[in-house]
């Protein structure tokens, strides 16, 4: 949020299943970035992302998150859209913004899968069956990249925004270079999950401040280095998104 108010840029806080793993429950963490989304001087939305459980969707929407991400790509196609579908369905009538996934868009074990592409027809039909409200595609990124290596088809990106009527989304998109997120927004996509290098950012600057003073036992002191960090990468990748 910090990041975002000084590039004076909206910005999306996303909760992963993996992150509600991690803490044990969702209500802690989603209640408290709901709480500093109201207390923002720019827009903030509260996302829950790559959400398999549809539990946990349910949970996240009676909590208030009012945009949530289900992800059924591991099913084969019919079941996927059926599985969506429904999630999409309950979640229009509360008012809920859904995003969805067709096929993997990369191992979320950081392997860098080249040759997975979304095929802009697939997506057009899988939108109109599901009733989603954005898409995330396959266009050359794969999920926790520590490297800026991916090579976009930006060709594809164009091609999927002319024939898809929602936002498209570009997961893992840690691993492409800034130019490249650049052109990528030009030619099409709206909104661009950035994690893995922001975890770099704030574990570097915690390295960095607990070598520094090796002697520091307040974790205040080393984790506002890896906080301010991550505010100042974010409201540099803002900017960097938004043309400025």
């Amino acid at each position: 949020m910090a990041g975002a108010e000084a590039a004076e840029a909206p910005v999306v806080l996303q909760i992963s299943e993996n992150c509600v793993r991690y803490h044990g429950a969702l209500a802690p963490v989603a209640l408290a970035s709901l709480a500093v989304a109201r207390a923002a001087a720019v827009p903030v939305a509260v996302h829950l992302d790559h959400a398999t459980d549809r539990a946990l969707v349910e949970e996240a929407v009676h909590l208030g998150i009012g945009s949530v991400m289900y992800d059924a790509s591991a099913l084969d196609d019919a079941a996927n859209v059926a599985a969506t579908a429904e999630v999409t369905r309950w979640c229009h009538e509360r008012g809920v913004w859904v995003e969805a996934e067709l096929g993997e868009v990369g191992g979320k074990d950081g392997v860098h899968a080249p040759g997975a592409r979304t095929d802009p027809g697939d997506a057009a039909a899988y939108v109109a069956e599901t009733g989603v409200d954005a898409l995330a595609v396959a266009v050359g990124t794969s999920h926790a990249m520590t490297t800026k290596d991916a090579v976009l088809d930006l060709d594809l990106i164009a091609e999927l925004r002319a024939a898809v009527p929602v936002p498209l989304v570009l997961h893992g998109s840690s691993g492409v270079p800034d130019e490249t997120l650049r052109a990528a927004v030009g030619r099409g996509m709206k909104k661009i999950n950035i994690a893995t290098h922001l975890n770099k950012a704030f574990t570097q600057a915690v390295r960095d401040r607990l070598a520094a003073d090796p002697a520091v036992v307040d974790s205040r002191k080393y984790l506002k280095a890896g906080r301010d960090a991550v505010a100042g990468e974010v409201a540099r990748l803002l900017r960097l998104l938004n043309g400025r």
